[in-house]
């Protein structure tokens, strides 16, 4: 009997300190992992923070010595943020919209219904997710420089009409499923609406509904947090975006546009404020570049600052869109 209880004792306390060990090492790993993930965002938020001396200080390292908000006064008026966010944000809100409405039509289609080469088609949609998108700039330049349909803008105007530096093409191919990563969205929605019973959709047209009541009333609502996180992907990833940009949004004030140029801004920013300091001899003409990569980190964060809002709002659709996904793929 002393023995039973012995072994009992011995396995009970063997268990435990696996399990003990095995929770630690598990603790341990995630934090490493997020380490690793959040440790240059960290970084970037303390260099926000300091003053030039402090960028060259020895024993300054993750905390300030002279707190000051100096650099995001600067990167603000650089990147003209207000009036940045506010095109940014409606601009590419818009677009997001259009997008994701195609993408829904489009993987509905391919997961419901049957039409001549429909396998070709969707393999041209796996082959937007693979291709990436400077491949075709030539083409989309050309195209967009040249936009005409079927003849008819030559018909009518005599030569066909610009839509390159234009928010019209942008929307353009938002709206036929050809954005950013409009293959990626396509291929998850199609795979979700494929998880949805087809009685359901039976039932309803049982009970007197159209394909499209059927669709819009009765699928749609029950796929809000898979559309909640296709637009978030779509906001998320045009938000940092610079080909697109590039290319049709040129002549906008974009926050992705605006932060790629910010190090050039602040050199010619650097040069009028040394120019006056030293009675217009402008003789230090380029910045330190300690000082220069301070001010890139600090548009950085200002340009991301928006996202993890949106994140934060929209965070628990996102998570229920994810373990659905994962469950009926």
């Amino acid at each position: 009997m002393n023995k039973e209880k012995r072994r009992t004792s011995i396995y009970i306390v063997k268990r435990t300190s696996v399990d003990v060990v095995y929770k630690i090492f598990r603790a341990v790993l995630l934090f490493g992992l997020c380490f690793l993930i959040l440790q240059p965002l960290l970084d970037k938020l303390s260099v926000s923070f300091m003053e030039q001396q402090d960028l060259y200080d020895a024993t300054v390292i993750s905390i300030p010595r002279h707190f000051s908000v100096s650099n995001y006064n600067i990167t603000g008026n650089l990147l003209k943020y207000w009036p940045s966010l506010f095109q940014t944000t409606i601009i590419l809100l818009i677009s997001a919209v259009l997008q994701i409405f195609a993408c829904t039509l489009a993987g509905y289609g391919f997961a419901r219904y049957k039409f001549p080469f429909k396998n070709l088609l969707f393999f041209c949609v796996l082959l937007i997710i693979v291709v990436p998108p400077q491949t075709i700039m030539s083409s989309l330049y050309l195209n967009f420089y040249f936009f005409d349909i079927f003849g008819l803008f030559r018909l009518i105007f005599g030569e066909p009409i610009n839509l390159l530096e234009s928010v019209t093409g942008f929307w353009l191919l938002s709206a036929t499923g050809m954005g950013l990563k409009s293959g990626l969205y396509i291929f998850m929605l199609r795979q979700y609406f494929r998880g949805i019973p087809k009685e359901l959709e039976e039932a309803a047209y049982v009970d007197g509904c159209g394909r499209f009541y059927t669709f819009f009333r009765i699928l749609l609502p029950d796929a809000v947090p898979m559309l909640v996180s296709c637009f978030l992907f779509s906001f998320v990833w045009q938000w940092t975006d610079s080909f697109y940009s590039t290319l049709f949004l040129r002549n906008y004030k974009m926050l992705s546009s605006g932060l790629g140029r910010i190090a050039e801004g602040f050199t010619q920013y650097w040069g009028v404020i040394n120019s006056y300091a030293g009675g217009g001899s402008g003789l230090v003409s380029q910045p330190p570049m300690a000082y220069v990569q301070a001010i890139t980190a600090t548009g950085m964060l200002v340009c991301l600052a928006p996202l993890v809002i949106l994140y934060l709002i929209a965070q628990k659709a996102f998570v229920e869109s994810l373990s659905q996904t994962g469950i009926k793929m």
